[in-house]
């Protein structure tokens, strides 16, 4: 017999709805095993579905597990950011002040409430560095551009296994009609500068077939990453917006600021729909 749960779906990165990225959350998470996990997220076809559960770290408020139509992932952003909300706007109470602690697989993660919106600390990444001559090749090939129009590039993983490359303008990404096929083995952000007259200062894309999602319409876990490289090569200031989900219609923005030694990165939650899943 399917037992009832709570079920919240939010629009994240935006305070209109239907413009940022959207995330499912199945509250009261216990006793739904992998399986049951992995098709519910499949039945939703939405970049990321979240299950809420009991903690296994006294220091932790909640924790959640993060879903693709592929696959289980360590950390995202949008699902952290989305998932505290859900969490919060169903009576959660933090036991700290000034901070919720999220546990998930890369461990805990701090969020902050700035007013309505919430950020949540840049966890460290698992892999940084210069990008090899090989892969370059590879990431030109899959974005159908010439290997000179890569401007600079950089790992930055926290999870999902993240590299990116800069292109010379936000024209540039948004012309982008990639090859989704050779971009397989790659999970991709590009980034280029906005130039003037734009509210944002960076554009950003994300390409993730792989996991079932070609393109992710706003990703906190890919900005996250971008603001490590970017602000510590001083490729960006210490605070910006980003934009993202332009290409797909959306109009996501991602607030980066740097403060002392965390990277937060913040965004709008609006809550959709509210009932129950039976599962």
């Amino acid at each position: 017999m399917s037992t009832p749960r709570r079920f919240t779906q939010l629009d994240v990165f935006t305070a209109t709805p239907l413009k940022g990225n959207p995330l499912a959350v199945v509250h009261d998470a216990q006793g739904l095993d992998d399986a049951q996990m992995a098709a519910f997220a499949r039945w939703t076809n939405l970049s990321e579905t979240t299950f809420l559960l009991p903690t296994t770290d006294a220091a932790a408020d909640y924790r959640v597990r993060i879903f693709t139509p592929g696959g289980e992932l360590p950390f995202a952003g949008h699902p952290t950011l989305g998932s505290c909300q859900a969490w919060l706007a169903s009576g959660g109470v933090a036991r700290g002040t000034g901070e919720v602690v999220q546990e998930c697989g890369v461990g805990l993660v701090r969020i902050r409430r700035d007013g309505a919106r919430l950020a949540f600390a840049a966890p460290p990444l698992r892999r940084s560095g210069a990008v090899d001559a090989e892969t370059l090749v590879h990431i030109a090939r899959s974005l159908r551009v010439e290997r000179s129009a890569i401007r600079a590039s950089q790992w930055v993983d926290n999870g999902p296994g993240w590299v990116a490359v800069m292109l010379g303008s936000r024209d540039e990404v948004l012309a982008l009609r990639p090859d989704f096929v050779a971009m397989q083995g790659l999970k991709l952000g590009v980034v280029a500068p906005c130039g003037p007259g734009h509210d944002a200062q960076f554009e950003v894309r994300a390409f993730v077939p792989t996991l079932g999602v070609p393109e992710d319409p706003v990703t906190g876990s890919l900005n996250a990453g971008l603001a490590q490289w970017l602000i510590g090569a001083g490729l960006a200031p210490q605070r910006y917006v980003a934009a993202q989900g332009t290409a797909l219609g959306r109009d996501g923005r991602v607030f980066v600021e740097r403060i002392g030694d965390d990277t937060w990165i913040g965004g709008d939650s609006v809550i959709v729909v509210r009932g129950e899943v039976a599962l």
